[in-house]
């Protein structure tokens, strides 16, 4: 391992006389961490793709080039496996973005078709001398999905947001990196405090990576089995509160 990149983050700290408890403050990586990372002391770590979001982290703050030197520190490990790039933020997003034109168009082509039925039932009235009308001779009336009643035109009840609900909330001190439907960070790669809670968030799905087992995780107001391990674990969670276990390399990482 290149000695010279935990000695790189010790120098940009002390050059801006910041204390490890300073950094700690500002990035919510614990001290503990942040001297494992200027000793490379890697072994001190939950794992290398969460050493390159540590470094990433740090050496940002610090003003460096926070990439740079986690994909140093990517290369010089000997552990890089392809799977690691699937979680990958932009390929989501474009295939988000084409389905959000779609559902544009969509909705676009059924507000044309309202308009013009709405406009043809006003011909209609206006040709039929008033249209159909109620013994009182008022407009007709139509009941809609939602039980009330509107004049002219049946209104369809609303669309409840599908999806699932997701909490979490940190036993003792877990990383995580919490990603939704669309490959959105909502937990972003983050060190957990004992207690601290995340959530509720909605989604069509999610998946999770935690650093060890310390978190309770709810999926609709119901626990999650997590089990209790030291080691890092990970999951997806399904539109219907399902859950599958995953393997290291499918685990999302946040960087």
């Amino acid at each position: 391992m290149d000695e010279g990149l935990g000695k790189a983050l010790r120098e940009a700290r002390n050059r801006r006389r910041l204390g490890l408890s300073d950094v700690e403050d500002a990035t919510k990586i614990r001290a503990r961490f942040l001297r494992a990372l200027e000793n490379e002391e890697w072994d001190q770590l939950p794992g290398d793709a969460y050493a390159r979001a540590f470094i990433r982290t740090y050496a940002s703050h610090l003003g460096l080039d926070g990439e740079e030197m986690a994909e140093r520190q990517r290369r010089l490990s000997g552990t890089v496996r392809p799977a690691e790039s699937v979680p990958q933020v932009e390929p989501v997003r474009v295939a988000a973005g084409a389905r959000s034109a779609r559902r544009g168009l969509v909705t676009g082509l059924l507000a044309l078709v309202a308009v013009g039925a709405v406009a043809a039932i006003a011909l209609a009235i206006s040709a039929g001398g008033g249209g159909s009308s109620s013994p009182g001779g008022s407009p007709a009336r139509h009941a809609g999905g939602d039980g009330k009643v509107h004049q002219g035109v049946a209104v369809a009840p609303a669309q409840l947001p599908a999806g699932v609900s997701v909490s979490l909330t940190a036993r003792d001190e877990v990383w995580v990196c919490l990603l939704d439907a669309k490959g959105e960070a909502l937990v972003d790669g983050v060190v957990l405090s004992s207690g601290s809670v995340e959530g509720p968030f909605q989604s069509g799905s999610f998946t999770v990576s935690f650093g060890n087992g310390e978190v309770d995780m709810t999926v609709d107001g119901q626990q999650a089995n997590i089990p209790e391990t030291a080691s890092p674990i990970g999951f997806t969670i399904g539109g219907d509160g399902t859950m599958r276990e995953l393997s290291e390399g499918e685990r999302p990482t946040c960087t």
